[in-house]
């Protein structure tokens, strides 16, 4: 994504300074924009805030920024014409990364999915309810010309087994305060630090905010501190996706343009305050009284948030700005709370195992377990851990976006409308699509059901290539009409639209899209073959596999198996462990003595990494193919 040129944008009217504009206006919102000539729709859309979808951001190959330019379209690129119908090209349907604004036009932007299907729950343990965040009442002398103890004095007098620091903005409001209430106060403590002093009785109103900061999806949980009982959860997406569907386009854009990590960690503090804004309001609670929040993100959304760049990680040797945080206000993270709630930020172990992993094997109880198990999270960059309570080994693998629905071609983010599910036989095919509405696409577990079928029915050998036609009528006679071409490539039709016969805008898997799922697969599979080779241990002493995160949670354990992702064992052995780096935050606010072992475990894990060793590329390749 480019930056706008030093001529700033303007909204609406008024003479142009720089050089020629034109005028836009997005619909729906009658959103009116004035931009310089020649810049793509999605850079103008982009820079004045209006969110349009895109996996790759803005770089013309995942072709989902998909916009109608109702006047003023200028003629198809070859990209367009391979993205859409003769007929929504003649109704001025544009790829918005290859549209240019050459003159003034109305351009109509389908309605962004900010709410896919997520985990929002997950593993977890129980814990002794300990939380940081403390409340006394305290009905306090008033003072006399005998007592003249400072306000502030008084109020550490009545706590005076705790020894506390105090926030500077708590002795500006203190003496009226006190005054007001007459002296009847109670004072609210997060750690050490004496953070407000409120009038009257509060002392049963108490809370936090959970949050797994996700590349993709954020997950908000409010939580009542008294009680550790969850109060609301919400998620939506990421509202950084316009600039790619993985943290190395994130990071790139910060290296072609410096104004880039501005707007990237304003995007991730909205994220984060809107949904804090979000539990509030459906848990009847006021932002004021939540105290602390908990972020579990990895290193480059942690990075973003903060504000901290992050143009280390992406270049060898891949270094962290740090693991461990100062101390941070959830102010500093742009989310609207008590102004001096406090912030628990997740440490990392490394530029690509972050604070999720760390809050994930918290939640799971890794280090705690004498079986040998094998921690998986699924995602663009998988992260992997094995051990148990007395050793634990973690790398990073790149898996590549095609687990999210990025770079397959009839893909998309697990929303109305995508299949998310698929069961073939020989003779038939069943589809299972979230919200029971029209198909419109493929999602990440419905991409791996879809292989696994072939596979299993025999229409894909062990390479990952689709099988002839005339030996397709023999092995699978129901399914031999949906193997045909979309131009020059093989495809595998899963839903016709329109005609059958005709699967050029069907939703389709192609043999570019099974490469994919085979490089994310064979990626994966390096990454615990090579920790399982460090450990000196074979598949078969792995207890258990725990699948984390949200692809893990919707996954078919059976099919994973089947695939190569995980190793194979018993499929009860595979287990779906859902939003655990969630959960991981939500103890981290309920338990001091949890959050203080979420610490440990810095200490207690080492850190393999994979782009050094000179066999990867040679392991990489010798686990492409299906197990037979």
């Amino acid at each position: 994504m480019t930056s706008p040129p030093d001529t700033q944008l303007e909204a609406g009217g008024g003479a142009p300074t720089g050089p020629v504009r034109v005028d836009l206006v997005f619909e729906p919102g009658d959103r009116r924009v004035r931009v310089p000539h020649g810049v793509t729709v999605f850079d103008a859309a982009s820079w004045n805030g209006i969110a349009i979808d895109s996996t790759c951001g803005g770089h013309g190959t995942c072709k989902k920024c998909k916009v109608k330019v109702a006047a003023g379209a200028g003629p198809p690129t070859p990209l367009d014409v391979r993205a859409f119908t003769p007929e929504q090209l003649r109704d001025g349907w544009r790829l918005a990364c290859r549209a240019l604004a050459t003159a003034d036009a109305t351009v109509e932007v389908p309605p962004l999915v900010t709410r896919p299907k997520a985990a929002t729950v997950g593993v977890g343990r129980q814990v002794i309810l300990r939380p940081a965040v403390q409340k006394r009442y305290l009905e306090l002398a008033e003072p006399t010309l005998a007592d003249q103890a400072t306000d502030l004095e008084r109020v550490l007098a009545a706590m005076d087994d705790l020894e506390l620091r105090v926030d500077l903005p708590v002795l500006r409001d203190l003496g009226r305060v006190l005054r007001a209430a007459d002296y009847q106060v109670t004072a609210v403590v997060v750690d050490d630090v004496l953070i407000a002093v409120e009038p009257g009785d509060t002392s049963a109103r108490r809370f936090g905010i959970a949050y797994d900061l996700g590349t993709t999806t954020v997950v908000a949980t409010l939580l009542d501190l008294s009680t550790g009982t969850p109060v609301a959860v919400d998620s939506v997406l990421n509202a950084q996706q316009p600039f790619g569907a993985d943290v190395i386009s994130r990071i790139s854009a910060t290296m072609l343009n410096r104004d880039a990590l501005g707007r990237l960690t304003g995007l991730a503090q909205q994220t984060l305050a809107d949904l804090a804004a979000t539990v509030c309001d459906r848990g009847g609670v006021d932002p004021g009284e939540v105290y602390e929040v908990a972020v579990a993100g990895n290193a480059t959304m942690t990075h973003l948030a903060l504000g901290i760049d992050p143009e280390p990680l992406g270049v060898a040797p891949f270094i962290m700005s740090t693991r461990l945080y100062p101390e941070v206000l959830a102010a500093d993270l742009g989310i609207g709370v008590h102004p001096r709630a406090r912030a628990v930020v997740f440490p990392a172990f490394g530029a690509y195992v972050g604070g999720d992993i760390t809050a994930g094997l918290l939640a799971s109880g890794m280090d705690r377990d004498s079986r040998t198990r094998l921690f998986i999270d699924i995602g663009t960059n998988c992260e992997i851990v094995l051990g148990n309570d007395d050793w634990l080994l973690a790398t990073a693998a790149p898996a590549g976006p095609a687990f999210e629905g990025a770079a397959i071609r009839c893909g998309m983010r697990a929303a109305d409308g995508a299949i998310e599910v698929v069961t073939m036989t020989p003779d038939a095919l069943e589809l299972k699509v979230i919200g029971d509405a029209e198909p419109a696409g493929l999602c990440g577990s419905g991409l791996v059901d879809a292989v696994t079928g072939l596979v299993r029915v025999g229409l894909l050998d062990s390479s990952g290539r689709l099988i002839a036609e005339d030996e397709a009528a023999i092995r699978a006679p129901g399914l031999a009409a949906r193997l045909t071409r979309v131009g020059d490539e093989r495809v595998f039709v899963l839903h016709w639209l329109g005609e059958a016969g005709d699967a050029t805008h069907s939703v389709y898997l192609s043999q570019r899209d099974i490469r994919e799922l085979q490089f994310a697969k064979a990626a994966i599979a390096t990454g615990w073959q090579i920790l399982l080779e460090e450990a000196g241990l074979a598949a078969s002493d792995i207890q258990q596999v725990l699948l984390a995160g949200s692809f893990g949670s919707y996954l078919s354990p059976a099919n994973a198996i089947r695939l190569g992702l995980v190793p194979k064992l018993a499929v009860l052995r595979v287990v779906s462990a859902g939003n655990v780096a969630g959960e991981g935050a939500k103890m981290a606010l309920l338990s001091l003595r949890e959050r203080a072992a979420g610490l440990a475990l810095l200490e207690e894990v080492r850190y393999v990494e994979l782009s050094d060793r000179a066999d990867f590329n040679d392991r990489f390749v010798g686990q492409l193919a299906f197990p037979g």
